[in-house]
């Protein structure tokens, strides 16, 4: 799917008198229409439109560990020019941001340090979600150096927090006058989701099984923002279908109020498409990532064009994962190749290919 999708307002354009015209010299009145507009009153230009740029899964570990040393301000390649472009870029971190604690009960574990967040900033990379199912891998100690880490390096995380309040809350950016507001949450039963959703006054991760406290969050966002995106860690591994759950999700997130809902998890590319106003992408696969044969190595960045308060547009910029777990834009037929399989993925995703209502 390389396509715009465009909702555009009509224009009025109105007429004015030419610089041929004699001067009047009579009593008669000049009629209104062949007056010269008051420079006070000229229509105000239109708003510039907002991009948001989003990718999948990102990991500092195994064959992409070493990218934080050796390339620590082009740690996701030349794609990472794709999410700087945009006023705003995001990705996954599948990872939990410290160097010590005890790993959980739980066949995989990832962690990095610090300076993963700071090499995504350096990167172009605006926010970052970690409400995923390896955020708390390395326990309370882990947790704690997690949320230090976030406060020492300023980064914006969402997903994440010392409590549900924290957890939940979104990070708003004012962007040329429009205020968008973004919010993470997974919604993977894994033991993260059992033992480290955030409560009251416990540090976690925010859950998507929380339907309602997500929905509220969602609500409580866009009394304070125009556009509201909600990025969801969700899905089957290795389904590329979005499951019952994820479209009941989806349709209450875009009830109250989100503008898009974007999500990864399954490892490869979902469909994406319209839900009413809300756009969906459903699944943006791997991207920077720790080993081979993880379902596909096709991915790609999902960047959003944003008008007033909802989205017009949206667009994938293909990739492909390399040998070194490094995506690189895709060109050509692998290109094409992509973009085909994407747009077929509609089918099953259910969504209009243009917004209604």
């Amino acid at each position: 799917m390389m396509r715009w999708q465009f909702v555009v307002a009509a224009m009025l354009v109105a007429g004015c008198a030419t610089a041929t015209e004699l001067p009047n010299t009579s009593n008669t009145p000049v009629p209104t229409s062949l007056l010269p507009p008051s420079p006070t009153a000229a229509p105000p230009a239109p708003a510039r439109d907002v991009t948001l740029a989003f990718a999948g899964d990102v990991h500092f570990a195994g064959r992409v560990e070493s990218r934080l040393t050796t390339h620590p301000r082009d740690v996701l390649g030349p794609i990472g020019a794709t999410l700087a472009a945009a006023d705003v870029g995001m990705v996954n971190l599948e990872s939990a941001v410290t160097e010590r604690g005890t790993p959980e009960p739980k066949q995989f574990h990832f962690r990095a340090p610090a300076s993963a967040l700071t090499a995504l900033r350096d990167e172009g990379v605006d926010i970052v979600t970690m409400a995923n199912n390896h955020g708390v891998d390395y326990g309370s100690a882990g947790l704690r150096d997690t949320l230090a880490a976030i406060s020492t390096t300023g980064v914006p995380v969402v997903g994440i927090g010392a409590n549900a309040a924290q957890a939940y809350a979104p990070h708003v950016v004012t962007v040329r006058g429009t205020r968008v507001a973004i919010v993470g949450a997974s919604q993977v039963r894994d033991r993260t989701i059992a033992a480290w959703t955030a409560g009251g006054s416990s540090p976690g991760i925010a859950s998507a099984f929380e339907v309602d406290q997500l929905v509220n969050a969602v609500r409580t966002a866009k009394a304070r923002a125009d556009v509201v995106v909600v990025y969801l860690h969700w899905g089957d591994e290795g389904e590329a279908c979005p499951t019952p759950i994820m479209r009941s999700i989806a349709g209450r997130l875009a009830a109250a109020g989100a503008a898009a809902v974007v999500g990864t998890h399954a490892h490869l590319l979902l469909g994406d498409g319209w839900l009413g106003q809300t756009y969906v992408a459903y699944g943006l696969g791997n991207f920077l990532w720790w080993r081979d044969n993880a379902y596909s190595n096709d991915t790609g960045v999902i960047t959003l064009r944003v008008r007033a308060n909802r989205v017009i547009a949206a667009q994938l910029s293909p990739a492909r994962i390399d040998s070194a777990g490094v995506p690189r834009p895709a060109v050509g037929d692998q290109a094409n190749r992509i973009l085909t399989q994407f747009a077929r993925l509609d089918r099953c995703a259910r969504l209009s290919t243009t917004p209604s209502g």
